[in-house]
């Protein structure tokens, strides 16, 4: 059951609009136009082969500019050269559109340090919309990834990927459509994400198995979830820590979840604001929720079996203090559907599955630290130990007591911006 509570879900997706130049792969870069020696592309015949093209040439410090215009590309794009910059006409001005992708892949992989993308759409990709792996001093800069269409588990899973890198930054970016997460980053040190939209996708924003992240000014609406904090085992990089969610708007997250079946995300409650999945010192404050059906805020462990003996699946150190809350927890989904009628029907603004101790092990000091007016309700589902009995539910509205936490710094990333 807690896994349903322990990852997150949705959406549908939107078509945006189109520019107004269209060019068609050739098989002869030859018969296209005259490339710019300064990196600008001209737009025209063979535009995919000479954007590759540039790609793989490309000098470190070479910055390379994309025309405005719709682009039709049927392969995906990779870059493995440091110090690049790939920059276009901007969002919804330069579009490459990879509905017609034979491949599965991405629709850009980059694996070379110090890149920076921004200005520019990425559209109907197979799999991935930007996938960065190993990639340091990463920069996603006003950047659209988005699916067309009705929400489907056909679309990518993720649009704005950057995973195994440090120093990440991903600002001003839209998202749509992801049939996992709009905005993931993942097994990464020291990240920042702000000023971005994510709409539409199963989780809205996901950082997963990093350290240092600070989440921040960002619109997260109309997912499935919303935003999600999560550690996992079996992974290269485990024991997630030091993240801040602070002002950011996270209301009607109650998109159906699209997610294909087996993936974890596919058993996320649609209707979630903030989930809190066995990570360790996490902050959530001055965030305004509302209207996400199931529950603003949850804190959980991770439920399924695992052997990864680094692993620690408890929540621990987690602070929510001086957010806003509107209306929630009035449609509870998935297993928390069950659970409702046993607490009067609806959920509180913040929710944690009361899990403390695993496999028999001694009680844990969790240290939750709810810092919020009297008037914001709490409920703990009380469920104790691992593995799961339902007969042991024994719901309290009883916040915890006592507890302190070192406020964390703000994440640096001069080195980056």
């Amino acid at each position: 059951m807690i896994r349903s509570l322990a990852v997150c879900v949705c959406a549908v997706a939107v078509l945006t609009g189109c520019g107004d130049e269209t060019s068609t792969p050739a098989d002869s870069v030859e018969a296209g136009p005259v490339d710019q020696a300064d990196g600008a592309l001209a737009p025209g015949e063979g535009f995919a082969d000479r954007l590759q093209m540039a790609l793989i040439e490309a000098e470190p410090g070479a910055t390379i500019t994309l025309p405005d215009g719709t682009f039709e590309l049927v392969d995906g794009l990779s870059l493995d050269v440091a110090g690049v910059t790939l920059t276009g006409a901007g969002q919804g001005k330069t579009i490459l559109d990879f509905a017609g992708q034979t491949g599965a892949g991405e629709g850009l992989l980059v694996t070379s340090d110090d890149v920076t993308l921004s200005g520019f759409t990425m559209r109907d990709t197979k799999g991935d919309g930007i996938k960065s792996k190993g990639a340091d001093r990463i920069v996603y800069r006003d950047l659209t990834v988005e699916w067309s269409g009705e929400p489907d588990e056909s679309n990518g899973a993720y649009g704005v990927y950057p995973v195994e890198s440090s120093d990440v930054l991903v600002e001003r970016v839209t998202v749509r459509g992801a049939s996992d997460a709009g905005i993931y980053v993942g097994q990464s040190d020291n990240i920042i994400v702000r000023d971005s939209l994510a709409e539409y996708n199963v989780a809205g924003i996901e950082i997963e198995n990093s350290t240092r992240a600070d989440v921040y000014g960002n619109t997260v609406t109309k997912n499935a979830g919303g935003l999600l904090v999560f550690d996992l085992p079996d992974l290269p990089k485990v024991g997630g820590h030091s993240t801040r969610l602070f002002n950011n708007q996270i209301f009607d997250n109650n998109t159906r979840n699209f997610a294909p079946p087996g993936n974890i995300v596919a058993s996320v409650p649609s209707g979630t604001g903030i989930i809190i999945q066995a990570n360790e010192k996490v902050e959530v404050f001055d965030n305004t929720l509302d209207q996400n059906r199931t529950a603003h805020v949850l804190v959980v462990a991770y439920s399924p079996e695992f052997e990864d003996e680094r692993f620690n699946p408890l929540p621990r150190n987690v602070l929510i203090t001086g957010n806003t809350y509107g209306e929630g927890g009035y449609e509870p989904q998935g297993d928390l559907a069950m659970l409702a009628p046993l607490v009067g029907g609806e959920l509180p603004d913040i929710v944690s599955d009361g899990v403390n101790r695993w496999q028999g092990g001694d009680p844990a000091d969790l240290n939750l630290i709810i810092d919020e007016p009297e008037d914001i309700g709490y409920l703990s589902l009380g469920l104790g130990e691992y593995p799961l009995n339902p007969l042991n539910l024994s719901p309290s509205r009883d916040r915890p007591t006592g507890g302190e936490m070192e406020r964390l710094p703000s994440v640096d990333l001069t080195k980056a911006e």
